[in-house]
């Protein structure tokens, strides 16, 4: 991947970081972007998230992003001022609730030390 598409990316995670806490939806839980990979073309952007909470909240959730991802694009094409805005799409991010569960399986594994 060149710079360019490295700031791109960086771009739109910034500006739509800022914009899911201005969204109104309740649906939308507590949610984390943890990533942008845009098509070079840019007609496309593949945003990742991670939604703490179950599996209701998270679908919930990316049900409420997917139902304003066109308030978002219009947010994007605003305040980036692209070529071509991307048509957005989320996709759940597990890295993070993985590296919990690792974190909790070292913990239990390893013994307790007053070090």
């Amino acid at each position: 991947m060149g710079d360019r598409m490295r700031r791109v990316n960086a771009s739109v995670l910034e500006v739509l970081s800022e914009a899911l806490g201005e969204l109104a939806d309740p649906r939308i839980g507590f949610v984390t972007i943890t990533g942008v990979r845009t098509s070079p073309d840019l007609r496309e952007a593949r945003v990742f998230v991670s939604v703490l909470g179950r599996e209701r909240a998270r679908r919930r959730t990316l049900a409420a992003l997917e139902a304003a991802h066109g308030v978002l694009q219009a947010r994007l094409a605003r305040e980036l001022g692209l070529k071509r805005t991307p048509v957005l799409a989320f996709e759940y991010d597990p890295t993070v609730e993985r590296g919990v569960r690792m974190t909790q399986l070292i913990d239990e594994l390893a013994p307790d030390s007053d070090v």
